[in-house]
């Protein structure tokens, strides 16, 4: 079958059995159909390569099909792939273990998953267990998934509406205001669910203090603090998790996407002694999961935590990350018509465009010049860069000179519109 008609029957098949209009979307802004991946490249049905700085929203941590993760996966296969549940699992034991050694203190125990909302929901679940309680303090823009608790709780309407009633109890403030949070937060709260810097909402980084405030007022009313570092953690930032940029320590946080290696799906809750003994004292099969924790994704996601240790990716990322973001920002002031601001930590890096639309003309124009990004859901007017954290100095100029003459050639074309 040619690129054309592999291209042409992908696009059929999406549009008579997985999502019509997503098809027409993808099609519109220029997507090709994903064939091969290596490093921080993705080539397409017609054999063009493309730097992923999107990096599958943070997931590609340490590149694409890294060769010690291909490698640990491929020796699993020839043993055990899927649980038979009835057998304790020694790759579980031992990605727990490797996780309570990194997390922030007290960050003791894990329950494995499959993906980021799969941890929200147990995240939810374990606060009103432990505690007793109903009410749930979100903040807007937020992002956690789309399942309908982790929907309860997201902080963008748009994605809530037509799925109502969905969880009572939840309480929305605004993302990095301190104080109205510590206002919502009482002794009937169960919970705050936040993100360390909001991903989906337009890579917005709080002032600095705002977790340490959220921390005090949790204690003061017996409340869980959830870190979401679902997108954040594993070095995105420049520290292995973003609250470590405030010196706060959850009583929860999720984890996904980076944490399989970029290889296979995981997602991990973890969270305190006390919290793990109120939940699994009375049963121990109080929460469960038949995938999760598999040794297939725990061996990706031991050799990938491997990978981001060995190959110092978490300073790499904050020092990569300045670049990132100063060359954006030299591209900014040169754009100013067009572009508000430059934002972010380590390789988590939003650019917000002043006016709706010229995120979208952006992303097909980078297309063009072999870059890949996309916008943030809650926010279309930000472009947000989470690329593999072994991506080099030359390729982030690449990336950078590249959003420079999309902008010129979105410019040419609005004008040309007038």
């Amino acid at each position: 079958m040619d690129a054309d008609a592999l291209y042409a029957d992908v696009i059929d098949k999406y549009s008579r059995h997985i999502n019509p209009n997503l098809a027409k979307l993808m099609a519109f802004a220029g997507f090709g159909v994903e064939m091969r991946a290596e490093g921080c490249y993705i080539y397409d049905h017609e054999g063009r390569q493309f730097l992923d700085c999107l990096g599958g929203y943070g997931t590609f941590t340490v590149g694409h099909r890294h060769p010690k993760v291909i490698e640990a996966v491929q020796k699993q296969l020839g043993l055990i792939t899927l649980s038979g549940k009835a057998f304790f699992s020694k790759n579980a034991a031992d990605l727990a273990e490797k996780l309570a050694e990194i997390t922030p203190e007290g960050v003791e125990f894990s329950f494995f998953c499959n993906s980021g909302a799969e941890a929200v929901e147990a995240a939810l679940k374990f606060s009103k267990g432990a505690t007793g309680r109903i009410k749930i303090v979100s903040t807007t823009e937020s992002f956690h998934g789309k399942t309908l608790g982790a929907l309860s709780i997201m902080g963008r309407a748009k994605y809530r509406k037509g799925y109502e009633p969905l969880l009572p109890g939840v309480h929305f403030v605004p993302f990095g205001d301190a104080e109205a949070a510590c206002q919502a937060i009482d002794d009937d709260t169960a919970c705050m669910i936040v993100e360390p810097i909001q991903g989906e909402g337009g890579i917005i980084v709080p002032p600095d203090g705002y977790l340490r405030e959220l921390r005090k007022a949790c204690d003061k009313h017996g409340a869980f603090l959830i870190f979401d570092e679902v997108q954040t953690g594993l070095g995105r930032t420049g520290k292995m998790f973003a609250c470590e940029h405030d010196g706060v320590s959850p009583d929860i946080m999720t984890l996904a996407k980076a944490l399989g290696g970029g290889v296979m799906p995981l997602g991990a809750v973890t969270g305190t002694a006390a919290i793990w003994d109120a939940i699994y004292s009375v049963n121990p099969l109080s929460h469960t999961s038949t995938f999760g924790g598999n040794p297939l994704a725990c061996a990706a996601g031991l050799a990938g935590l491997q990978v981001i240790q060995e190959e110092g990716l978490v300073q790499r990322s904050a020092e990569l990350g300045v670049v990132l973001k100063d060359g954006l920002q030299s591209v900014a002031d040169k754009h100013s018509k067009w572009v508000s601001e430059v934002r972010g930590k380590g390789l988590m890096v939003g650019l917000e465009f002043a006016e709706d639309e010229v995120g979208e003309l952006v992303v097909a124009q980078l297309l063009n010049h072999g870059v890949c990004v996309a916008y943030a859901l809650n926010n279309p007017r930000v472009l947000r860069f989470e690329p593999p954290l072994i991506i080099t100095q030359e390729q982030i100029e690449f990336a950078v000179d590249a959003v420079d003459k999309a902008l010129v050639e979105t410019d040419e074309l609005l004008a040309s519109l007038v």
